[in-house]
């Protein structure tokens, strides 16, 4: 594992537990203690945790998102998965959009520390790249929706319509025979807004997804070039999908840790 790929989920465990061991921390990482604690003593330069009696606190800035949070540990292993997948098909100089799921957050986690643009609407995954002089970091803004720390509306679709990227990648709640589908009317129009400034667009979502139905709909299956979700996908889905043209990548669960 590359040392700021290392350091950034340092700071996730962290930032979620709020407080967490450095054996926690070491045995999380398979690192050694000491090298926890070098990694630590980074974060602390960089105010974003703090060294106490025990253990390493948090010290971000941002609130916590109680809904992002308790969002995170549901099919983490699928996620990781195809955030591993997905990961590979970014270069390193190109041009991204992130959205605020928890599965684009993953991948974020795998991206920091490489030279890229990242375009993002999502606190959560700002803040993972802004400590760090690789990445050139450009935070979206507008209303911020409190349950996740995603800016959205029309402050945020203006902002993005002035933007140009090479691949936009986005996360969905729901996936049917009508397309992809999220559970928020102000955030599809965003995404929408997000899928226009890419030249390719990267669907990411687990196979749970598949065959369900949410609030919004975001944009028709034949609408998104690329589609990563894991190896537990029915051969019915992956017949339906390469049908519409989308390039479908399956990503192997018991590698993607």
């Amino acid at each position: 594992m590359l040392m700021e790929q290392r350091r950034a989920q340092l700071l996730e465990l962290v930032r979620v537990r709020r407080f967490a061991s450095l054996q926690e921390l070491a045995t999380e990482l398979r690192v050694s203690e000491s090298t926890v604690r070098r990694d630590v003593e980074m974060l602390e330069e960089l105010g974003a945790a703090r060294r106490i009696h025990g253990g390493v606190l948090y010290a971000g800035l941002s609130p916590a998102l109680p809904h992002f949070e308790a969002r995170q540990p549901i099919r983490r292993e699928q996620k990781r998965a195809i955030a591993q997948r997905t990961a590979q098909l970014i270069r390193d100089g190109d041009s991204i959009v992130l959205d605020g799921g928890t599965t684009t957050f993953e991948l974020a986690r795998l991206l920091v520390g490489r030279p890229l643009h990242v375009v993002t609407n999502s606190l959560p995954t700002a803040e993972l790249f802004a400590p760090h002089p690789n990445s050139d970091l450009v935070m979206i803004g507008g209303n911020i929706c409190p349950r996740t720390g995603v800016a959205l509306g029309p402050f945020a679709e203006q902002m993005i319509a002035s933007l140009r990227v090479r691949t936009t990648i986005l996360s969905v709640a729901a996936i049917n025979e009508e397309g992809c589908f999220n559970n928020n009317l102000m955030l599809v129009e965003t995404e929408r807004a997000m899928m226009h400034a890419g030249g390719q667009v990267i669907v990411v979502a687990d196979s749970s997804k598949f065959g369900q139905q949410s609030i919004a709909h975001l944009c028709a299956l034949k609408d998104v070039h690329v589609l990563v979700t894991d190896d537990e996908l029915s051969p019915e889905w992956q017949e339906k999908l390469r049908a519409q043209g989308i390039e479908l990548i399956l990503a192997s669960v018991g590698q993607g840790n």
